[in-house]
């Protein structure tokens, strides 16, 4: 029986997404044995340390040892969730794969189900994400918006622990948790436009390297892929740091492919915001046509602050 090794973070929303994968391998390939290999990163232990400047500043720290392991052959695929990958990939890894997306919205988590529109003034709300931070000042800018990291179990603990209002979890993490049903509301992308990526999972495979071309066909997912590259063109495009409110959501119509995208400043009093559409024969172009037109708006004096 053939083994294939998947390798995958070790939190409990890492495991569930490789998990998945890996039922869809067995169940298409019966005589598969997949192996999950757990591997501690980087960005894993700068969270359980307190340590980081929120989730988008670990973005690269959340891959690199699982690139490495990929490289050096110690296993065959990576599953991430797409989010945390960087613009760039290192030298000789590409993304072979992307499943088919779950829903990329955010979720609105308070105590005592309260919806977010009727969340009084001054209530305080947590989220570790600069760009969830820089959207929600702008909604609301009564609010208190305040830093808040961990895993899901650890947020969660936090909102019933702490004098927190509310916090801001994404959608898919939960549904691949089961746990979708804590969710007060699904906020719209008017008030919240995604990551780029969000939703999305990633297999990270080495280039050329056709022996797992079967397995990778198996799993990907063409609508869920073509909108994956539209906004990785968007956001490599803008060139922005890890710590910059980006977001960006692309979506198939009959007709054509259509991309929303913004870039904010950290304090959300200033927001840039637009969509473009083209072919989906070629999303890489949508992505950067869009991100061209946010710069020319003036999103490069955003970037740079």
């Amino acid at each position: 029986m053939k083994t294939l090794r998947l390798g995958t973070r070790k939190s409990a929303l890492a495991q569930a997404q490789a998990k998945g994968v890996a039922a869809q391998l067995r169940l298409s390939f019966p005589g598969l044995d997949v192996e999950l290999v757990l591997m501690t990163t980087s960005g894993d232990q700068r969270t359980e340390g307190g340590g980081g400047k929120g989730e988008g500043g670990l973005k690269a720290l959340f891959t690199k040892e699982l690139d490495e392991a990929l490289l050096d052959g110690q296993i065959d695929l990576a599953v991430h969730s797409m989010k945390d990958l960087a613009g760039e990939l290192p030298p000789g890894l590409e993304i072979g794969s992307v499943p088919e997306r779950e829903d990329p919205r955010d979720a609105w988590i308070s105590k005592n189900k309260t919806p977010f529109a009727k969340l009084p003034s001054g209530a305080k709300v947590g989220t570790g994400a600069i760009r969830r931070q820089a959207q929600l000042k702008h909604a609301r800018p009564d609010l208190d918006v305040v830093a808040l990291r961990g895993n899901v179990d650890t947020r969660l603990r936090k909102l019933s622990e702490t004098d927190l209002g509310g916090i801001i979890l994404a959608l898919a993490g939960l549904k691949r948790l089961g746990r979708a049903s804590e969710a007060t509301e699904t906020l719209s992308l008017d008030i919240l436009l995604p990551a780029v990526g969000q939703g999305s999972l990633a297999i990270v495979s080495r280039q050329m390297d056709a022996a797992f071309t079967p397995y990778l066909k198996v799993l990907d997912h063409p609508a869920s892929h073509l909108v994956a590259r539209a906004e990785r063109a968007f956001l490599k495009t803008l060139g922005g740091s890890c710590q910059t409110p980006i977001a960006a959501y692309a979506e198939l119509t009959p007709a054509h492919l259509q991309i929303t995208g913004l870039v904010a400043a950290p304090q959300g009093d200033k927001i840039i915001r637009d969509q473009d559409s083209g072919s989906w024969r070629d999303p890489e172009a949508v992505g950067e046509r869009l991100a061209k037109k946010l710069l020319a708006a003036g999103a490069d004096k955003l970037l740079n602050l």
